[in-house]
């Protein structure tokens, strides 16, 4: 794909099925690598066993619910993270997305996470569900239900860590927390497969994923709006 000259081609890589530590520990050699100029921009995408990732947010394991032999009968780890963001669930059916990239020429984290949010409204859109952002609160919903959360990290304005997008998670997993710090109130977790009524092809979504990530971030660096 040919993009703007202040912007690399990307790669796509899916990493399958990762356990979280392992999945942190190849992030971080793709960031040193990042920053050394040793690779260009890197979307990663994987599935990882079940965890319960607790990010920067003060008192986000204040989140967790279920005790740990509760957890662990149900196969369910806890991995403290760097990332920003409240407590939150990884596991198999969901897929979740690393772009390990530059925005030196685009300092603005507050935007990048905007285009984030863009790249799994569009993606979801076609799939013929219409997703939204909610004022105050980050990932992307399905009226109260939400269904993508993202926290990000950034060293020496590389960006890695990214999204999360439910598809065919196993959404009772999401009961043993406060998930990103939502009350009950603002509203609940759902998956495409739960909304769709049917399970849904990883690998299809993946390439619709990575399909718009690549569209929309030439546009995101360039300055220009991210539809």
């Amino acid at each position: 794909m040919s993009t703007s000259s202040s912007v690399s081609p990307l790669h796509l890589v899916d990493w399958g099925r990762t356990s979280y530590d392992d999945a942190c520990s190849r992030q971080a050699e793709l960031v040193a690598r990042r920053i050394a100029g040793g690779i260009g921009d890197t979307l990663v995408f994987t599935e990882h066993d079940p965890v319960y990732t607790i990010g920067l947010r003060s008192g986000a394991e204040q989140h967790l619910i279920w005790d740990e032999a509760r957890r662990k009968r149900e196969g369910i780890e806890v991995a403290r993270t760097n990332r920003g963001g409240d407590i939150t669930y990884h596991g198999p059916g969901q897929i979740v997305g690393y772009p390990i990239v530059s925005l030196n020429n685009r300092r603005d984290l507050h935007a990048y996470l905007r285009l984030l949010e863009q790249v799994m409204i569009n993606t979801v859109g076609s799939l013929g569900l219409v997703a939204s952002r909610r004022e105050g609160l980050t990932g992307i919903w399905l009226g109260e239900r939400k269904v993508a959360a993202i926290g990000v990290a950034v060293r020496r304005w590389v960006a890695y860590h990214g999204f999360a997008l439910n598809v065919n998670a196993q959404l009772a997993h999401f009961e043993g927390i406060v998930p990103c710090g939502i009350a009950a109130r603002q509203g609940t977790v759902t998956s495409l497969e739960a909304q769709l009524g049917a399970s849904l092809d990883l690998a299809e979504v993946k390439s619709l994923l990575g399909t718009e990530f690549q569209r929309l971030f030439p546009l995101f660096i360039a300055g220009g709006e991210t539809p």
